[in-house]
């Protein structure tokens, strides 16, 4: 074995430095949060099948959350993340 063909070897099989995120997975945070990211994706996905304005504030989901209290506004907060991933994701950006 010459040493020229280990050291390409080796070089080839080195892992990436960096893996990037998929638009559709959730941002690190509580399961609430990265729940309620994961429905602005579904509504966006829905408003658009059924031809209603592309608007996440529209949403039910987004005005009506299904958590109480101050969680509301980090439930839309991540709500909305996630509605606009999918719409750029959609639209091919």
């Amino acid at each position: 074995m010459s040493g020229t063909s280990f050291f390409a070897y080796a070089q080839n099989n080195q892992a990436p430095a960096a893996q990037s995120q998929s638009w559709n997975t959730p941002p690190a945070g509580t399961e609430q949060a990265q729940s309620a990211y994961r429905d602005g994706i579904e509504a966006a996905q829905l408003d658009k099948a059924a031809k209603r304005p592309i608007d996440a504030k529209q949403s039910h989901l987004y005005l009506h959350p299904p958590v109480k209290g101050a969680a509301r506004d980090v439930y839309r907060s991540n709500f909305v993340a996630g509605y606009e991933a999918a719409v750029k994701h959609n639209s091919g950006e």
